[in-house]
């Protein structure tokens, strides 16, 4: 037996916890820590398209949660089975409870809580819309819309104002909002130097250099690490140019930065960024929800010195596309790695993925050509 569901709607903003604009990463995990509260929730996507797909997240059995596919944004909050009694689900609106078990959500009471709005099989306002189907969501009038004030609610959306719910407006990104402050809205990918990172709600950038911007440095302008992991996996060092033995043993350790998508592996001796991993958090993909998906652009060079605009290839661009960006005389030969080889009890349906070395950049790709992570070093 599971608690009432009783939630808040915020035409426009969101609905109980779940703020329009928020992060997939930061809804999951907000789903997983109350697991109690949602023990049921799945999560659906395009296969062939998982860069760039649009994802819903099926919290039963009465949300449904639809995910912006570049920015992987909160786009849509659905509500349904209003009256499902397992588990009560109570909508409240300005501290007043529309719809329960008890109470039922009929138009006469929505046209008396939000006043009156244009004719149509739907009830819409400004960020907010209620549907007498059940399951679907109305694709324009059918017909002469037939007014009945009893007819019940059997859906509530809710979404950013502007948004209507029709067309491309229905799978477009989500604008920047005040939930998104302080989050990276791009990294910059300049090989050989470093990063430079932009932030929604800020003008200004920041800039972190290889082998010169230090571990102080990310603590002032990001804040402090999700986790400090001190390396202890050698096994590429095989594949390394120095001899066994060569100079100080300096294996360092790792700020990640869940939050952002992005880890940087420090120096233990001198406390200097010496690589940086960017995170692109594709369904399916092995890492998955580990990190927030990081929106990197790689910058090539200008084509010439009066050029302020030098070409970029983006983390939704097929690795065909980004390798012939970064080596266009061919593809160099790649290494396997298998995620789940340290994991006994970790099956996935596509573990494996390939590394690819390019000079200052590596780029690990799945089966099906999207690039899951980029390294700097």
């Amino acid at each position: 037996m599971y608690s009432t569901l009783n939630v808040d709607i915020r035409p426009g903003e969101g609905l109980g916890i779940f703020d329009i604009g928020a992060s997939l990463w930061t809804i999951l995990d907000r789903l997983r820590e109350l697991h109690h509260m949602f023990p049921q929730v799945d999560v659906k996507y395009d296969p062939d398209a998982s860069a760039i797909t649009p994802i819903i997240v099926h919290v039963r059995p009465h949300l449904d949660l639809l995910f912006s596919g570049k920015s992987q944004r909160l786009h849509t909050i659905s509500v349904r089975r209003l009256r499902d009694p397992n588990p009560p689900v109570m909508l409240r609106y300005n501290d007043t409870v529309i719809s329960s078990t008890e109470e039922v959500l009929r138009r006469v009471v929505v046209n008396r809580m939000f006043g009156p709005t244009y004719p149509g099989d739907e009830l819409r306002y400004p960020g907010l819309w209620f549907s007498f189907e059940d399951d679907s969501i109305a694709e324009g009038i059918q017909g002469p819309p037939v007014v009945d004030r009893e007819q019940e609610v059997k859906r509530v959306f809710i979404s950013q104002k502007g948004n209507d719910g029709k067309g491309e407006d229905a799978l477009g990104e989500v604008k920047e909002c005040a939930v998104m402050e302080g989050d990276v809205s791009r990294a910059i990918v300049k090989i050989h130097d470093g990063i430079v990172l932009n932030f929604y709600g800020s003008s200004k950038s920041f800039h972190v250099r290889l082998g010169e911007t230090r571990a102080q440095d990310l603590s002032m302008e990001l804040g402090p690490p999700s986790r400090i992991h001190y390396k202890e996996d050698e096994r590429m060092s095989i594949h390394s140019s120095k001899k066994h033995g060569d100079g100080k043993d300096d294996r360092g350790y790792f700020y990640n930065y869940f939050d952002h998508g992005i880890d940087f592996l420090i120096s233990d001796s001198t406390h200097i960024v010496k690589k940086i991993v960017l995170h692109t958090n594709i369904p399916g993909a092995p890492l998955f929800q580990r990190y927030k998906r990081c929106s990197w652009e790689i910058e090539g060079s200008p084509e010439d010195d009066e050029d302020d605009t030098p070409p970029r290839k983006r983390f939704y661009d097929r690795f065909e596309t980004i390798s012939h960006f970064l080596d266009p005389h061919g593809t160099p030969s790649s290494m396997l790695l298998d995620r789940t080889d340290d994991e006994d009890d970790l099956t996935l349906p596509s573990s494996a993925t390939r590394l690819y070395g390019y000079g200052g950049i590596i780029l690990e790709v799945t089966e099906s050509s999207q690039v899951v992570c980029v390294m700097l070093f």
